[in-house]
């Protein structure tokens, strides 16, 4: 019995040690999917903290606001997305929209499922009048930032006056300690007004990022870029497929050029985002030749919708849509209005 005494505590020992680190490993194994690694985008539908930001139009996301936005309901949201991302497999990378600030992607990732994997992030304020924001969150252990910064779009008053939009993230770093990549994470104006009267904004953001692609291309015209985000406009639409030039994958791939892998996936109907029935491919992957033609150790696959059905819900009318968390003021408990969208590096 003495002896069972004294060794009781060290047995126990090993196996809690067993059992916080064997998870964990076994998880590692998840960064891959199918041998590839995986990078994803999200628009996160409204993932607001709780308090009052005095310069913002975020009022309604507070407990005493319209949608009485409380602490409960939050971490409900951010347990959702991080289910979503732990069933993707994980992603070493991902791309997010409608974020208001960097607390809650620092919630996200330290107080979700999520915490268990070395995730951090980078941000910047944009000033977008609701206070939304783009963000990129990456796995430290396999991609190294090196440099972080913003393109401001700041309208001609020919397009549009007083108005705000969210900044283009640019993020360079070193993806598995190999291949430089440049990440740039959009979410461009809406379509508010109509698709046409909404254009020349969406236009003018594709002018602007397509100057910082080609500054990149003159120093590296082999340059390794990953374009994604929410633009609020198709493949085939003038911002995307003529201002931005981002073709279609089936098109001969050649040197400094951008192509969208989402393109096909737009042709064939499909889309991230239920328009009264309408299925819109506004959540999109767009790389540099570079990543299609061999240049690069890392080789990039079409993009992908993750479509599962426990992110819907049956709309009488269209079928089943991508559950909301609101609906106006009334709350729905869903995760986003948008599907997420990934795509794969496949090592060469």
């Amino acid at each position: 019995m003495k002896f069972i005494k004294q060794v009781f505590p060290v047995l126990l020992s090993i196996l809690l040690i067993s059992a916080c680190t064997t998870p964990l490993k076994t998880k590692l194994k998840e960064f891959k999917n199918d041998g590839a690694y995986r990078i994803a985008f999200y628009n996160v539908e409204n993932l607001f903290d709780l308090e009052d930001a005095p310069d913002k139009a975020d009022e309604e996301f507070t407990p005493t606001g319209k949608k009485e936005w409380t602490a409960e309901r939050y971490q409900k949201k951010l347990d959702d997305l991080a289910k979503v991302f732990q069933a993707m497999g994980y992603p070493p990378v991902i791309g997010v929209c409608e974020v208001e600030n960097a607390k809650v992607l620092e919630d996200l990732i330290n107080k979700t499922s999520m915490k268990d994997f070395g995730y951090q992030y980078a941000h910047e304020e944009s000033p977008d009048f609701r206070g939304i924001d783009v963000g990129l969150l990456y796995m430290s252990s396999l991609f190294s930032v090196k440099e972080t910064s913003i393109t401001r779009i700041n309208f001609p008053k020919e397009i549009v006056e007083d108005y705000t939009t969210r900044d283009i993230l640019h993020v360079e770093g070193t993806f598995r300690g190999k291949e430089k990549i440049h990440f740039f994470i959009n979410h461009w104006p809406s379509r508010r007004g109509g698709l046409e009267a909404s254009e020349p904004k969406r236009v003018y953001v594709a002018t602007q990022l397509r100057k910082e692609t080609n500054k990149i291309f003159k120093e590296d015209p082999k340059a390794n870029i990953i374009i994604t985000g929410d633009f609020n406009d198709e493949p085939d639409n003038n911002s995307l497929l003529y201002t931005l030039n981002a073709k279609p994958t089936t098109e001969t791939i050649k040197g400094q050029e951008l192509y969208n892998c989402s393109y096909t996936l737009d042709q064939m109907g499909k889309g991230t985002y239920n328009y009264k029935g309408n299925w819109n491919m506004l959540d999109q992957f767009i790389v540099s030749a570079s990543l299609l033609d061999g240049s690069c150790s890392l080789s990039a696959t079409d993009a992908a919708i993750f479509t599962e059905e426990w992110l819907n819900y049956n709309d009488k009318k269209y079928g089943p849509t991508p559950s909301r968390t609101y609906g106006g003021p009334n709350y729905y408990g869903g995760i986003s209005d948008h599907y997420p969208v990934y795509l794969d590096l496949r090592v060469r």
